[in-house]
């Protein structure tokens, strides 16, 4: 359990109220992963303005969850923001991704959703 993503902040804005945090965690795995997707096809399509807007709407929620790719996010939002064309950002993607991916498997099990 939380080996991939942590409750600390969770659990503090949440009061410890479990079904709160259970809502969260819900709440997560409708969200991410359909950003996540967009945001990876946004980058593979140099469409700056999606990946921007993706980025910038996963960030709390990464944040919240304590991923520890919050810097890459970031990287990979700012890369939109800003149409940074001589910048290659797949490997942050990639690390975006991967912690995305690790983090649902382990909510879903951790949770039972």
């Amino acid at each position: 359990m939380e080996q991939h993503y942590k409750l600390s902040r969770v659990r503090e804005l949440a009061d410890n109220d479990q079904d709160f945090i259970m809502a969260l965690a819900s709440t997560f795995l409708e969200e991410v992963p359909e950003d996540a997707a967009r945001l990876k096809q946004a980058v593979a399509e140099n469409d700056y303005h999606t990946a921007y807007q993706a980025a910038h709407k996963m960030k709390p929620t990464i944040d919240l969850f304590e991923l520890g790719v919050l810097q890459d996010l970031i990287e990979v939002q700012d890369w939109g923001k800003f149409v940074k064309k001589e910048v290659d950002v797949t490997d942050k993607l990639e690390i975006v991704l991967t912690a995305v991916e690790k983090t649902v498997a382990e909510i879903k099990a951790d949770f039972g959703l």
